[in-house]
């Protein structure tokens, strides 16, 4: 171009080589999992009480404030924003539903508590176990023991996950959102003392609980919906891929039906 409002005489893109499928699929990222024994025995070491003399077995001790919250992000596919905006009245007992219609998200050095962007008019419904209501009752009555003991210092805002009075500044508030930040610092040093790898990050539950299910053949299109993909085949051709454990499996299969153990 000369000028303004000059026509392009050779199309900029004419000559661009844009990446192959198989080069797109080797830059995206491996994220590290955990699988199902893995997430049991973690489970475990969270749910054990530190045993000191202080120690009500976790309903007002400290040892056990997060374990309840680990265990969603576990035993779920969801964010961790997802997680923290979790309200006690869109908790479905007697279906074992949790209703996601609120977020908490990171704005700049603050943070704040929105509603979930959705494209239909119905809030995201996801289905567990029996279980884990069970450890959302067990988080509840610890909450109710807390709002308890501060009193006027506690604000309501209807959260599973609300901020405690764990450290708690003078004429600071708890019951609000938590800062997802300080949730994810938290996160690193549970991660640290259960000695889980150094890059285990707290979304990296949701690929583990995503590729778990792909590996144990549950139905890709129940796990894409709990998931909240657009489509069962991204889920399946965006995670289920542990390729040196299928191929591990595969080869010992194959040499057993062929009897190759039996040659020396």
């Amino acid at each position: 171009m000369t000028g303004p409002r000059k026509l392009l005489t050779v199309n900029p893109a004419h000559t661009a080589n844009p990446p192959t499928e198989r080069q797109i699929r080797a830059a995206e990222p491996d994220f590290p999992t955990l699988n199902d024994q893995q997430t049991a025995h973690f489970h475990k070491e969270i749910w054990t009480p530190c045993g000191n003399r202080a120690c009500d077995g976790g309903l007002t001790h400290h040892c056990l404030r997060d374990a309840p919250l680990w265990t969603a992000y576990a035993a779920t596919s969801c964010r961790r924003s997802e997680v923290l905006g979790w309200m006690w009245d869109l908790i479905h007992w007697d279906e074992c539903a949790i209703e996601l219609a609120w977020v908490v998200v990171e704005e700049g050095n603050t943070y704040r508590l929105r509603k979930l962007t959705k494209d239909g008019d119905d809030n995201a419904l996801i289905y567990v176990d029996q279980a884990l209501m069970n450890v959302l009752k067990w988080q509840w009555e610890r909450q109710q023991a807390e709002k308890a003991r501060l009193g006027p210092a506690w604000v309501n805002h209807g959260l599973v996950f609300a901020r405690d009075g764990f450290k708690l500044q003078k004429d600071g508030q708890a019951g609000g959102p938590q800062d997802p930040e300080k949730v994810s610092a938290r996160w690193r040093t549970a991660r640290n003392r259960l000695h889980l790898p150094d890059n285990f990050r707290l979304h990296d539950w949701r690929a583990s609980k995503i590729t778990n299910d792909l590996d144990n053949h549950e139905n890709p299109v129940e796990v894409s919906a709990n998931a909240r993909h657009h489509s069962p085949g991204y889920t399946m051709s965006r995670y289920g891929r542990r390729r040196a454990e299928g191929a591990k499996k595969l080869a010992a299969s194959s040499a057993s039906r062929i009897g190759l153990a039996t040659l020396v």
